[in-house]
């Protein structure tokens, strides 16, 4: 076990580079297939060094649920800032989940909800915050932005814009991951959406 008298700066240090870890190899491979050995391994730590910071995988998995939420609000926030334009916010809203794929992952969330029947319910909660958080704040960018019943057909609200939106860029990742050309695909077919919605 990692010692107890560790400074909180290490201690620290030491959690969020599991959490680095973690968030890494379970965009590339699911929560399930992902263990505390596997974890141990890559980190050079023991088992019982992982534990003293995360006692449970739920508390792994919410702990790394949790901070990917924090860091794409702030990033959500940044786009809010930088630009009042409904094209440009969705763009770069893109971007994000853009540069997820160039890395060669999936988004963390959308991994996770494929694992949804197995997950903890603490994991759960935090991967559906995290697409409530996307749904609220598209609504509230569309709402400001966008006619959507006129340029999106069938949709009757902004939240409904939102919510197929969000579908399509969680959805794109899926289906434009083979590696030729994936990038170019995926902001390709986003585009289309965005020209779509911010006519």
């Amino acid at each position: 076990m990692e010692d107890s008298d560790a400074s909180p700066s290490e201690a620290g240090t030491t959690a969020d580079r599991i959490l680095d870890v973690a968030q890494e190899m379970i965009q590339r491979r699911g929560y399930n297939a992902v263990s505390y050995g596997d974890l141990a391994a890559e980190l050079d730590l023991t088992t019982a060094a992982i534990h003293y910071h995360f006692p449970s995988k739920a508390d792994l998995g919410q702990a790394v649920v949790a901070r990917y939420r924090r860091a794409n609000a702030e990033e959500r926030r940044a786009i809010r800032g930088r630009t009042n334009s409904l094209r440009e916010r969705l763009t770069q809203y893109v971007d994000l989940y853009a540069d997820v794929l160039k890395d060669g992952g999936l988004c963390l969330c959308g991994v996770l909800a494929a694992d949804d029947a197995t997950l903890p319910a603490e994991v759960r909660r935090e991967v559906q915050g995290f697409f409530d958080d996307q749904t609220d704040w598209l609504t509230s960018i569309l709402a400001e932005g966008a006619d959507v019943e006129r340029c999106l057909e069938g949709c009757e609200s902004p939240r409904q814009a939102a919510e197929l939106f969000l579908a399509a860029v969680e959805g794109a990742m899926l289906t434009h991951r083979t590696p030729r050309n994936q990038l170019r695909r995926y902001r390709a077919t986003l585009r289309c959406l965005i020209d779509s919605v911010a006519a």
